[in-house]
């Protein structure tokens, strides 16, 4: 059977269903580390960016469209989960605007300045039919903005000599209640771009994560990591970024 058979028997019904039961496992207000890596995201990201027409994959609670629609004219937002852009709407953005829609489904003509896909291609069923789509809409000249979780994280690879998973690319509890399919390292994500038509201008990590989501969480929770030690962590991660707790990836076509 040919890809493009296996991507036409998708059941985008059941694709919905999915997503939105995941969507309810969501609480990042409450997990510190989720509020770091998003300033962090935005910070590696705003140089790249100024003004224009933007599309966003995927709302989350909208903290991250609130960020990217102080920094551009227009943003179309893009999710298959009603109640994430319920949410997102609530932020009250005047120039950004929502569309209910499964990535593979969404359909619009304009042509964008910027596409952002932060923690998106870990997450759909078929990574290639969403890069295409992205091909299709960005503009000549057109940024491509992506990060995913990174299977060679320093923590991930303790975890893996604890023998806590058989390898590194082994989807954890964690990674299934988040709805995660697949765990990117930098070589299998350069290679997903590269097959879709993209070539990097900038790529790296994004804060080198000595350990799981859960004790960052309490140690940043209870400030015994600080500004300075997250500043810290982030120059650190640009000079060793296969360690880092996310993948980062600034496109051109």
């Amino acid at each position: 059977m040919t890809k493009e058979a296996v991507i036409e028997k998708i059941d985008y019904s059941k694709e919905k269903i999915f997503l939105n039961n995941i969507c309810e496992n969501y609480h990042l207000d409450d997990e510190p580390q989720t509020k770091v890596m998003r300033k962090l995201i935005i910070r590696t990201f705003a140089p790249y960016i100024n003004g224009g027409v933007a599309l966003e994959l995927g709302c989350s609670d909208g903290y991250m469209t609130e960020e990217l629609a102080s920094r551009v004219e227009q943003l179309d937002v893009v999710d298959a989960s009603k109640s994430f852009i319920n949410q997102a709407k609530r932020r009250a953005l005047p120039n950004v605007k929502f569309y209910e829609s499964l990535f593979e489904e969404y359909q619009e003509s304009i042509k964008y300045d910027y596409v952002f896909a932060s923690f998106i291609l870990e997450h759909v069923l078929e990574v290639q039919p969403i890069l295409q789509m992205v091909h299709r809409l960005l503009k000549p000249g057109g940024k491509f903005f992506v990060v995913v979780p990174n299977a060679r994280a320093l923590s991930r690879q303790l975890a893996y000599h604890m023998n806590l998973f058989p390898n590194l690319t082994s989807l954890t509890e964690n990674d299934i209640r988040y709805g995660h399919r697949r765990v990117y390292d930098r070589v299998h994500l350069n290679r997903d771009l590269e097959k879709a038509g993209f070539k990097n201008i900038a790529q790296g990590g994004i804060m080198l994560k000595i350990l799981a989501d859960f004790q960052l969480d309490e140690l940043i929770g209870e400030e015994f990591l600080q500004d300075e030690h997250i500043d810290g962590l982030y120059r650190l991660g640009l000079e060793y970024p296969d360690l880092c707790g996310a993948l980062f990836s600034i496109c051109e076509l």
